[in-house]
């Protein structure tokens, strides 16, 4: 099964633009991982905009 482009770039995308990771390294990510660390992110955004 392969994953929808525009998805993957997204999530480059919104890794990067937080972490600050270059595209290779999040790429080097397996999907799980990936998918960890944008939930991960939004957790942090989430909090950090409810103030806590």
């Amino acid at each position: 099964m392969t994953y929808a482009l525009p998805r993957l770039r997204e999530e480059i995308a919104y890794v990067a633009y937080h972490f600050h990771w270059p595209r290779e390294e999040i790429l080097d990510l397996t999907h799980a991982e990936r998918r960890q660390w944008v939930t991960e992110i939004a957790r942090i955004n989430t909090r950090v905009n409810e103030g806590g």
